[in-house]
This record gives structure tokens, sequence and C-alpha cells, in this order.
């Protein structure tokens, strides 16, 4: 479900949290370095999940919304006729048909992680909007518009309510840290939200990749920063952002070590991934001195790529 920057970033993580716990040795490094990039994998999986029962709570609100108001004690006639259509929405109930949603849920809980207070204040708004009354005018349950009043949620009601997103970074742990990730899980969901398995973020392939970039980032470390280190003129090593120095080895790391992975997609990646969690210098930075490497690398003959095989 998510893609290989994701990846990227999560190990870079996990590096920047072992570099703080400093592992006596590569094998006691490794295995804590393991056991912390599955629980960022874990907790990124469970942050997935969340968001989405919180786009499913709001629209099933309805249901409950009726309930309260046709129970009034002198119920109005637009008490006893609010419209629940979008309870039985059929994009949502597709994904809350998913066993291994269903699972996902039971396993971690999730619906005990979903503030209601919240929800209610979510489909208030919703039931104000010009895009929701248009919706429950349409007679029957057109596909397309089926998808378009949940995105509406999610990207209106939920991505652009700064008070909502303050709510989600004070009282979701890790929040903050995967919301873009979460952002692109999410657009990625709507444009295909058939066969998700909510049990495992990462396919065979990529938990593959994720742990053999860890590993390699950490048995090579000495050997990468021997080649770091002349590269960074003007600059102590402990002076450089420790983000950056971490992005650089994982770059040399990919550059020597991974041979379906192209240089120039290496070196982009990490120029992205530098920009968007480093300094604002760190994108160059990161580009001059991995340039700098792969020419000498290229000179030595110690890069070589081939085709990635697809399976």
């Amino acid at each position: 479900m998510i893609s290989r920057r994701n990846i990227r970033v999560k190990v870079m993580q996990t590096l920047y949290t072992l570099h703080a716990t400093q592992p006596d040795n590569i094998d006691s490094a490794t295995e804590s370095g393991l056991k912390i990039l599955n629980e960022k994998l874990a907790l990124s999986l469970e942050l997935f999940t969340t968001t989405i029962a919180y786009v499913a709570s709001v629209a099933q609100y309805a249901e409950i919304d009726a309930r309260f108001r046709s129970s009034k004690y002198i119920p109005t006639e637009a008490d006893k006729n609010v419209d629940i259509k979008i309870a039985g929405n059929d994009f949502i109930w597709k994904t809350l048909s998913n066993d291994t949603y269903q699972e996902k849920v039971k396993s971690s809980r999730i619906d005990e992680n979903i503030d209601q207070d919240w929800v209610k204040k979510l489909y208030q708004q919703l039931c104000t909007s010009d895009k929701y009354k248009e919706y429950i005018a349409l007679e029957g349950r057109e596909a397309k518009s089926e998808k378009a009043i949940i995105r509406y949620i999610w990207t209106e009601l939920m991505i652009n309510n700064e008070d909502f997103q303050s709510f989600l970074q004070d009282e979701i742990t890790g929040w903050e840290d995967d919301k873009e990730m979460i952002y692109i899980l999410m657009d990625n969901f709507f444009k295909n939200s058939s066969n998700i398995n909510f049990m495992a973020l990462l396919t065979g392939e990529k938990l593959d990749y994720a742990k053999s970039l860890l590993t390699t980032a950490i048995e090579k470390a000495e050997y990468c920063m021997e080649l770091i280190e002349p590269k960074l003129i003007n600059w102590e090593a402990d002076r450089v952002a420790q983000i950056d120095l971490i992005l650089l080895r994982l770059g040399v790391c990919e550059l020597l070590y991974f041979p379906t992975i192209p240089t120039k997609v290496t070196i982009n990646e990490y120029i992205e991934i530098a920009k968007q969690y480093s300094t604002p210098q760190s994108g160059h930075f990161v580009n001059a001195v991995l340039d700098k490497i792969l020419k000498d690398l290229e000179k030595e003959k110690k890069i070589s790529k081939q085709d990635r095989v697809t399976k």
C-alpha cells in the first residue's frame, strides 16, 4: 500500500531513533532496529485504519442523528425525516465489509480511538454543505457520487479542518510524523479501495526491501561514513544534521548494494526526503554529496545496476 519513498522515510526514522539509543554492537543494533521498524510500520497501519474509521463514522452518524431527533419529546417534521442515505454509502460499506478491515479494527480496538464528539461535529458540518445537499437529492446510488461524498468528508472536513488536525496531532500518537504518508495512503485508497489488506502495510517484496535497507545501513555504516566524510567539505561530520547523515548513508547503501534501483532514482528520492524532513538547505546538500560519491564509485567501477525483474 505504501511507496518505496514511504519505506525510506520509515527506515530513516528508525535509524534516527536507533542513533539515540546507541546499541553496543551491530547484532544488537540490527535486532533493535528491526523491532523499531516493525513497530513504526504497525503504527502507520493503525493510523491509516483509524483514519478510514473516522470517515466511516461520520457517514454512519446519520443513523444516530436520525434516532436522536425522532425520539425528541416533540419532534418536528424535519426531525422525523432525517435523510440517512449516506449511512448506507456503497463505497464505504465495501471497506467496512472487508474481512481484513474488520480484523484490524477488532485486534487494534480502533473503535475505542474514535472521538464521538468530533464525529458529531464533522457530521454537522457535512449536513450544512452544498455538496451533501446535492448528494442526498440524487436518486439511487451511482458509484461516482458515492465515492465523491466520502472523499469530500476526508479532504474538505478533515484535512482542511485546522481544529481537527490539531486534535489528531495532540491525541493520536504518531500522527504528526505520519500524516503526510497517511494523506498518500488515503489518496491511493480513493483511487483503488478494493483488495486492500488492512493487516499488512507492505507486500512481501516491499517488506524485504525495508528490512534489507535497514540492515545494510547498519552493517555498512562504517564503510559508508568512510565514503561520506571526505565529501563534507568545510563541514565536520558531527556538525552535519543527523538526519542528513542518515539519508546520505541510506543513499550510499542503495547505490552500492541495491542493483535494481537506478542511481538517478536513489539520489532524487533522498533529495526529496531531505527537503521534507530536514533543513531548507538539506536537499541541495544531499544532492551534492551523493553526486560526488557516485562519480567516484563509477570511476572505480563499483556501481553495478541491472534491470528489475517484476514478479
